[in-house]
């Protein structure tokens, strides 16, 4: 059996990288500390760390058991939280994952508007995660939901999910380029440009399907910056830098410097899905679940 205490010190030596500074940061001293990490790793038959007289490092192992010591005790935080909100005669709260578009296009905080009019008392606890690490919180129970760019497999034996919104990619060029008077540029005049992609860099896919996806559609980019958000790259091109393509729901009001052009022959877009566990351990889920699929009428339902 994993003892938490020692996941919690295991935790903090790892991201100090300095056993001195962890044990400070637990407010205990450090031989006890040492103890507790040897004992982890003698109970496990692993060795988490390497050891050297200027500093203390991960080994690849160690790295793989951080994350999975990190999402247990998130979980385990949660659940103690549950449990003493239950205690007290409440609900409990509500963790919700979530990517950047859920936000901008306006999905999650109308249904939170909605949660909180209903019922004003209940703790939301909101986390920016990628869909791969939301979708893994809904297996491990430490989110309720998740808002993704993409839903698990239809034949997930876990999860589900449902498409809220399907957000068409528009062209967006600097207002003195070449091509900004042009109502539709074709594939061929968008061949070679300078692009700055939109994409999250600790995604090591990304770029590639990026790429993909301007290939699929006529032409390949000249990647010569990369954003890690919309808005950001709408501030790019604005000064010249390249062009883009970004999301529609993220260019309302916001076209200062730049021109937008709808792209007839491309079919890509930013899909948003909110996903759950198919077995609902709480009632207060399935109701906020219906509250943000009430949102959108034409949401297509994973089977």
């Amino acid at each position: 059996m994993l003892d938490l205490r020692q996941l919690r010190y295991f935790v903090a030596v790892a991201e100090t990288e300095h056993v001195g500074r962890a044990a400070e940061q637990l407010h205990i001293s450090q031989s006890p500390l040492s103890r507790q990490i040897a004992q982890l790793e003698k109970h496990l038959g692993l060795i988490l760390f390497e050891r050297s007289q200027q500093r203390i490092r991960l080994t690849s192992d160690g790295r793989v058991f951080l994350t999975e010591a990190r999402a247990l005790l998130r979980h385990a935080d949660r659940l103690e939280n549950l449990g003493r909100r239950l205690g007290r005669g409440e609900e409990g709260g509500l963790c919700i994952g979530y990517v950047p578009d859920a936000m901008h296009t306006g999905v999650l905080p109308s249904a939170l508007r909605a949660l909180r009019a209903e019922r004003p008392a209940i703790h939301v606890a909101l986390y920016g995660q990628s869909s791969v690490e939301q979708l893994e919180g809904l297996r491990q129970r430490s989110l309720d939901m998740a808002f993704v760019h993409e839903p698990p497999d239809e034949d997930d034996p876990d999860l589900t999910a449902t498409r809220l919104v399907d957000d068409p990619l528009m062209l967006v060029l600097p207002e003195h380029h070449a091509l900004a008077d042009r109502a539709e540029p074709s594939p061929d005049e968008l061949d070679g440009q300078p692009w700055i992609a939109v994409g999250d860099s600790q995604d090591p896919v990304w770029r590639d399907a990026f790429i993909a996806s301007c290939v699929a559609s006529g032409f390949t980019p000249d990647i010569r910056l990369q954003a890690a958000e919309p808005l950001t790259a709408l501030g790019l091109v604005a000064s010249g830098l390249g062009v883009a393509l970004i999301q529609r729901s993220m260019l309302r009001g916001r076209t200062d410097g730049v021109v937008v052009r709808e792209l007839p022959w491309s079919v890509t877009s930013v899909q948003l899905w909110a996903a759950w566990h198919r077995i609902d351990l709480r009632p207060v889920v399935a109701e906020f679940r219906q509250t943000v699929l009430g949102e959108e009428d034409d949401g297509q339902t994973l089977a």
